[in-house]
Order: C-alpha cells, then structure tokens, then sequence
C-alpha cells in the first residue's frame, strides 16, 4: 500500500530548540517579505518536549535575538541564578572553588526545558508552523541523483548489518525543499546521514557523556531558591571525565543530576549509581533527606565540541543542534547554541529559497546544499564560543589535574587563542578496559529514600511503549553479547543503561543469555554510542512511544 504524502517547502525534523528555533526564523523571515514559507516539525514524542531533558540553566543570547520581547510574550523563563557554587568533593568534604568563568551563570535563568520547548511550540505555531507530535521519522528518502527530498514516518526495520529495510506500517512521506535535521544527541537518521555523505570525514572522532537527572521537591533549610551549584571529584575516579549539577528551582524543588564522560575505561561503573552514590555525601544528604524525588530521565549529551562538528550541509538538508554537535562542554549549555544553530540555519535557507523564487512550488525545484549555513556559523558568536572552549574537553585525557590546571590557564590568560587544538583519543566505544584488568566497583543498596534501583526511576520517566510492537533495540550478531561483551567485558551494557533495559539471566542449562526490556528504554542513546563492539543499534520506535517528560 502507497503511503501518503505532503509536500513543503521546509520539513524538520525534532521539536527541540534548535527545531523550534529554525521553523520561527523561518516564519518570521518570510513575514517580513510578505512572502508564505510552508514549514513542518515532527517530532517523535508524545507531545513537544516530551522527550526533552536537560539541566538546565539557560543563557538567553539566542532568545532574545529570536525573540526581543521574550518576557513580554511569556516565557517560562523566570527564575534567575541568584547565588553559585563550584565545590570540589572528597568522600566526606567538600572543598570549596573559584567558578571559573567558562561555567559562571550570571544574568542566566533556572528552567525547565521542557516547558520552555511547548511554550516554543505554540509561539511557532502560532506564526503558521505545523507541527506533528507523536511522528516517528524513520526513513530519510532520496530522489533519483542522491539528494535528500523527504522523511518517512513508520515502523522501521533493520537486516542484521543494521541497514534500513523496507519493513513499513503505516507511514506518512513528507517532502521538502530542504530538511532540517534536529533530532537532537545520536539522532537516528542524523548518524545515516553523516554516513551517507561522509560529512565527518574531516573530523575528528565524536565523543559522549551521559546525563542523569532528578527533580525533587525538598523540605530543608539548605534550599536557597535560586542557587547553582556545581561538583568535581568524588564519587568519579580522577580517570573520569564528569560532574554534579543541584539547581534550586522555584517552589521548593531542586533539580539534580550527574554528567559521566562516555570514554570512562572500568566496565564496571555505572552512572545510575555513581548519581544515587553521589547523595549519600555528608554534605549532600542533608538537602534531601526530607524530600520526594518526583521525575527522573536520562540523556545522551554530546560532547566533541567544534573538532569534532561534521560538515553542517548536504544536497538537500543541514544539520542543527545536537544532532550536529552544538554543545559548549564547559559551560554545560547547549540550549542557547541549539537555538542559535537553527536561526543560521533558518536564515541561510530562506535567502536561498526566497532569491531563487522557489518557495511553495516545491516540486518543481531540484535539492541544493545550502553552503551559507556553515559560512554564516563561522562569522557568528556561536563558532568564537565553540572555538574559545575547544581544548578544555579533551585536556582531560592528560588526567584530572593537569586538565583542571589547564581549565584555568585557558580561563584567564589564553581564552581560546592557543594556536593549538587538542584530538580526543579515540572513540568511546573503544574506550573500556577488559573487565579482567579492571577493579570491580560496589555500590550501595538503594534505601528507598534517598537512593533508588532502576525500575523505580524508570516509572517517574513516565516511558511506554506498545508490547506487541518490533524490538527497536537491534543487535547485528547475538552471539557478541556473550562471547564477547559477557566474556571479555563483564555485560557492561547492564551497568551503562540508566534504565534497565539490559539483563543477564541463565537459562535452563544455566548458561548466561541477554535479555532486552525494550519497553524499558528512555531514548538516551547510550548502548548505541557505548556498546564495544557496536553491535547494538539504536532504532526509532512507534511515535509517541518513550518518555513522557512533563518538567524535566
């Protein structure tokens, strides 16, 4: 059966920031022309910003350029940092530090990024943007020179090499002039177009971390609406890239969560417990221990920084956002450089489309690589703020000292102008020692209170996913998950996914089998990037299946 279609001048692809950000531009460029742009977002979660999870502390440059009158219109951005804290911890103390300026948040805003994305969603929409929540896409079609035209939305199969099979529902075909893909960290169909037209092949290799979040609602004198604080050191080894934020929401909730480096070398470690590990510190504790933890989740952040950027532009579509690499690691903020990748984006289309006459008459138009894009981002602040942050990422393979030493002297005297530039060493997947010549870590059962297992965290994720649907979690040869990450690696996948998705039982002749609780998986990415051998990859579900973020 042929799948219907529909036809615009742009599609997007993710209601994030960058998404949201690059479908307004458009609108707003066009209206000033008096010209009509037909512009369409789908985005895989139930609802916009259901799948959206960051810290988050925002700087506001991208919104206000986006939109001047932001306050004046609404937004949930209210709650300015009023107090900040860097603190350095040991088992028992913490140790308190200058903040650097690469992490100071001064005249920044607490918020959630969830409730900042639907209040987007409306404003987009309300300037003309159609957008699908609960569209899955899945497929990204090509016309007859290999240009990009359009998405599909489906259920997606992959053969065991993971290449896209033609194993479709029900879908829908969309087709644009130009696609937008903002899928956000490791997007599915993002990876397959880095692929497919080399776009990293000047780049150097893309590195992750994990972000694990709590938010809680606390009845303790240590809350101080307002207040920032962050850590470094324990509970992580010094071998570990990663750290502690605790934001001090309005109304007596307070966000907390925990950033690990994907390059991490000890199989067995484990963020989820690293995080419940974490609160049990002397100092930490206190904060809590009247409390109720009300939402949790788990994200992949990427972490690369402007080495690691893939070419932006391809026949037929760019990348914006996470998808492409837009973070600014030390800052811990990528909302505002999301936003501000999508409004180059936007911007570069539209003077393309808009000079060539071809807007609504899509159809007719062949695909083009929009190149402005990326000569736009090179001249704006957001490459200055990338290329100024570039080397304090990956100085932390010289260790935890001498890069906390090297923060500082990029911080205050070099500020980026270093002629130098620093390589990450290698892929995180091929970062993990044998289990074999690793120190097995015991972490402490959860309390119920304070700390928590798996399966209790996940159902204040609010994930689900329809039973009787394909496993979205595809492994290219079964027999790796034992005879090489069981033998060799210890499982690592059972202590790196946040959620418990993977299991080792025994079967009848009590040999170890893996287990996959699909139904389990909160989107974050990680066994796709961490898997030694890359064996599991990561496919998109039914849309509308997940997570379903309300304020995280």
């Amino acid at each position: 059966m042929a799948r219907e279609s529909m036809m615009f001048d742009v599609v997007i692809v993710g209601a994030g920031p960058a998404g949201l950000s690059a479908a307004i531009r458009l609108k707003q460029e066009a209206s000033k022309n008096n010209q009509e742009i037909s512009v369409c977002v789908v985005e895989k979660g139930s609802e916009v910003g259901a799948h959206t999870l960051s810290g988050a502390v925002l700087d506001t440059k991208s919104l206000s350029e986006l939109f001047p009158d932001w306050q004046a219109k609404g937004a949930p951005v209210s709650q300015r940092v009023t107090e900040e804290k860097f603190l350095y911890l040991t088992e028992q103390n913490a140790k308190s530090l200058p903040v650097p300026p690469s992490i100071d948040n001064k005249d920044n805003y607490i918020i959630s990024l969830g409730v900042f994305m639907r209040w987007l969603a409306k404003e987009a929409e309300a300037l003309g943007v159609e957008i699908y929540p609960g569209f899955a896409a899945s497929e990204i079609l090509y016309d007859e020179s290999g240009a990009v035209r359009g998405i599909a939305t489906g259920d997606m199969g992959l053969d065991i090499n993971g290449e896209q099979t033609s194993s479709y529902m029900e879908g829908m075909e969309l087709y644009a002039q130009q696609i937008i893909f903002a899928e956000g960290c490791r997007g599915s169909l993002s990876q397959q177009i880095i692929a497919h037209f080399h776009l990293d092949q000047d780049s150097q290799p893309q590195t992750y971390g994990i972000g694990i979040k709590e938010v809680w609602e606390v009845d303790s004198p240590l809350y101080n609406e307002g207040e920032v604080v962050h850590t470094v050191g324990w509970p992580l080894e010094k071998d570990t890239y990663g750290g502690t934020f605790i934001y001090h929401l309005p109304d007596n909730k307070v966000a907390l969560g925990m950033v690990v480096g994907l390059d991490y070398e000890n199989p067995y470690l484990s963020p989820f417990e690293e995080l419940q590990r974490f609160k049990l510190h002397p100092k930490i504790k206190p904060l809590f221990e009247n409390g109720r933890r009300i939402a949790y989740g788990a994200r992949a952040l990427i972490e690369g920084g402007i080495q690691s950027l893939p070419k932006l532009t391809f026949n037929g579509g760019v990348l914006v956002g996470d998808a492409a690499g837009f973070l600014n690691v030390p800052r811990i903020k990528g909302i505002h450089m999301a936003m501000k990748s999508g409004m180059l984006a936007a911007d570069s289309i539209y003077s393309v489309l808009a000079e060539k006459g071809t807007l609504g008459t899509m159809d007719a138009v062949p695909a083009e690589e929009i190149t402005q894009y990326s000569s736009n981002f090179k001249k704006s602040w957001a490459y200055q703020e990338l290329w100024r942050s570039r080397n304090i990422r990956p100085a932390f393979k010289f260790g935890f000292i001498p890069a906390i030493l090297y923060a500082g002297l990029e911080d205050y005297i070099l500020k980026g102008r270093g002629n130098w530039t620093f390589k990450h060493k290698h892929k995180d997947n091929e970062s993990l020692k044998l289990a074999k010549d690793a120190m097995p870590i015991h972490y402490p059962k959860p309390d119920g209170k304070i700390t928590f297992d798996r399966s209790s965290s996940v159902y204040l994720s609010g994930t689900n996913h329809r039973e009787n649907q394909p496993v979205h979690l595809k492994l290219k040869d079964i027999t790796i998950t034992i005879d090489v990450n069981h033998a060799q690696y210890a499982s690592p996948e059972t202590r790196y996914c946040p959620a418990g998705v993977y299991e080792i039982l025994l079967d009848e002749s009590q040999k170890p089998r893996l287990q996959i609780n699909a139904q389990n998986c909160v989107h974050c990415k990680t066994c796709d990037i961490k898997d030694p051998q890359q064996n599991i990859v990561w496919c998109v579900p039914e849309g509308g299946d997940g997570p379903n973020y309300a304020e995280m």
